[in-house]
Formats: C-alpha cells, structure tokens, sequence
C-alpha cells in the first residue's frame, strides 16, 4: 500500500460541486461515484447512460476510468485490467484536453481534465513507474490551479490541491528529486491537510474517496491510527459490497494496534461475507480472508488452525500469486509446529507457483524458509 504514497494526491479531485456553481448534474455523478466506492462494478456502465447526457460526456467517461482504477486496486496484484483500463485513460485524457480547448474559461472542464489524470498517476506508481506518475501529477496540479483561478469557489479541487502540497512536503527524497526535475514548487505539510480537510466538510462528492486517501496519511505521516481506523469503518458501513474496506480495517487492527484478536473478527467477517457473495468478487475475497484469519492464528499461537485455513485455500486453487502465497505461510506453519519435511514441501510448492513477476517476493522467502531450519 506504501507505494501508493507519492501518487496519492492525484487520487481524490474528482467531480465536486461547490456552494456557488454546482456541478452539472452534480447529484446524478455523485450516484454514480458511490456505486463505484461501493464495488458494485456491474451497475456502473448502466448508471453511466442513464447520467451522460444529461451530464457532459466528459465528466462520465473520466468516472469510467475511475471504476476500472477501483477494480485494480481491490486486486492489485492482477494485471489483466491494466491495459483495458490505459487506454480509457487516454480517451478520457483527450476528450477533456478538447473540451479545455473549446470552453477555456470553464472550470468545470479544468476539473474534469484533472480527474482523468488522476487514476493514471496513481495506477503508475502501483506499477512503479514514478517518472510518469510524476509528470503526470504536474498536468493535475496545473489543471486543478486553472480551474480554483476561474471558480474559487470548487471546494474539492482544494482536495487535490492538499494532497500535493501535504505530499510534495513529506515526501521521500526520491520523489522530491522527481519534483525537482519536473520544476514543481515544494510543498507545505501544514497547508496542504488544512486543504484537505476543508474539501471533505464543504465538498459535495468527495467525502468517500477522501476518508480513504485521508486514512492512509494519518496512517503514514500523521501518526494517528485511530482515526484512520474511524474513517475506514465508516467507508465500511457506507460501502458494505466493497471488501477492500474490511481489509483495510483487519490490516490496521494488527499492523498498527497490534490487536490479533479485532483483525481476525474482521478477517472472519469478510470470510464470511464472501461465501454469502456480499462482496464484489466474492472467490478472491474468500481467498483473501483465509490467509488473512491464518496469519492472525499463527499470530496468537494457534498454527494448528492456521493450516487449516492454509490448506483450505490450496483446494480452492486460486489465481497467482495467492496459491503460491497459501503454500509460503504453510511452510512457514508448519515449521513452527516442527513438521520440517512438511515445510519443505510447502516451500517448494510456493517456489513452483510463484507468478513471473512475483510481486509478492515469493520466490525469495521460500528459498529462504529452505535454507534456514527452525
């Protein structure tokens, strides 16, 4: 998820309204918007007709590049979207770019140009292209600008406008020689979370895609786990079909509470949510949450049942890498229950499952589980 940081500002500008010029049909977007937050991906194209017109084709073309950004980042691991999900990204890009073009003192058009950019950069720094995530987010950052010049009044473009600054700031070195390189002026950390948070209490559609990109800055920077936790379960009872939500909350309850106990109530609750097909992609999420439920087992010291959720998902045969990574915390389990010829076995099994690009580092750790005895 950390890698997701530099790219992040780009990921919440999309599509507000403000008290002085609402955005055209600002209301039917905005339903469209949460179905999107809520992983119902079947609905959206629907919704998209019955919205475009009468809202600017624009405005429904770049909420399609949102949908698809969404369904990568609930499985970030796949690439079968990726090329599918550029190549509506540059229609959306052009379409705005012509729009600018024939309405250039037009806000909204500005608007609309930033947020069919701001999937991309965030898919670019998923993929770890940085260089082009960061040029990128400069035709944001000066799209947004042109749109506050000409209508101060669009509360949530200050959102986009905040997350550059507060990123632009807290940056690691790297990105800001890429900021450099790219003549982009620096950031205010203070600034820029004041932005964003003005943009969540006065914008009209923003408030979910902002709790979400705000949980990971009070995570990340703020040191404030609570209330990325309190955002995260509201984003769950508002959006309870999208999984990603559930998972995030079960990530935080160990990774920062250190509570093995909440994250695998939570990891349950997915689990079970998934078999009762309450949740977009119902196998996958399955998958997910047995592997998360194993590691909070083996966390608090029964490994026993954590293999059985292990084994569990081996007999599903799930895409890669999650078969792979099944096979990797079975070793690992089984190591700590001393079966070592069993983890051998497992081990190997994650060696021969691991996908070609391996992002999950498989490969490494498992011959790594072989090398070294318990």
């Amino acid at each position: 998820m950390r890698a997701l940081a530099s790219g992040a500002f780009a990921a919440a500008i999309l599509f507000a309204s403000s008290a002085g010029a609402a955005l055209t049909e600002g209301a039917r977007l905005r339903a469209v918007y949460d179905t999107i937050l809520d992983a119902q991906f079947n609905r959206v194209d629907g919704q998209l007709k019955q919205t475009c017109p009468p809202a600017p084709g624009e405005a429904c073309q770049t909420l399609g590049v949102v949908s698809l950004w969404w369904q990568i980042l609930i499985n970030p691991e796949s690439r079968l979207l990726d090329r599918r999900f550029t190549d509506s990204a540059a229609v959306a890009i052009a379409a705005n770019t012509r729009w600018t073009s024939r309405e250039p003192q037009r806000a909204e058009a500005w608007f609309y140009l930033a947020g069919s950019y701001a999937p991309l950069v965030q898919w670019h720094v998923l993929r770890g292209e940085r260089l082009a995530a960061a040029r990128e987010g400069s035709q944001i950052k000066t799209a947004l600008e042109r749109a506050l010049q000409l209508d101060p009044t669009l509360n949530d473009a200050y959102f986009g406008i905040g997350l550059y600054h507060y990123y632009a700031d807290v940056a690691p070195a790297a990105a800001k020689f890429l900021r450099w390189l790219l003549l982009l002026p620096g950031g205010d950390r203070v600034k820029g979370l004041q932005e964003m948070l003005q943009a969540r209490e006065r914008g009209e559609l923003l408030r979910g895609e902002a709790d979400y990109q705000l949980h990971l800055v009070y995570l990340w920077y703020e040191h404030k786990p609570q209330q990325a936790l309190d955002l995260l379960e509201g984003l769950e009872r508002r959006y309870p079909f999208n999984p990603h939500f559930r998972q995030r909350i079960a990530e935080v309850q160990s990774e920062y509470f250190h509570d093995h106990p909440a994250s695998a109530a939570r990891w349950q609750t997915l689990l079970d949510r998934a078999r009762g097909g309450r949740v977009w992609g119902a196998p996958l999420a399955e998958v997910r949450a047995r592997l998360g439920l194993a590691s909070e087992l083996d966390a608090m010291n029964e490994t026993d049942r954590a293999i059985d959720e292990l084994k569990r998902v081996v007999n599903l045969k799930p895409a890669a890498p999650f078969g792979a990574r099944a096979q990797l915390q079975l070793g690992a389990a089984y190591d700590r229950m001393g079966e070592r010829d069993l983890a051998v076995v497992a081990y190997s099994a994650a060696l021969a499952l691991a996908p070609d690009d391996d992002p999950l580092r498989i490969r490494q750790r498992a011959r790594a589980g072989l090398r070294r005895k318990p």
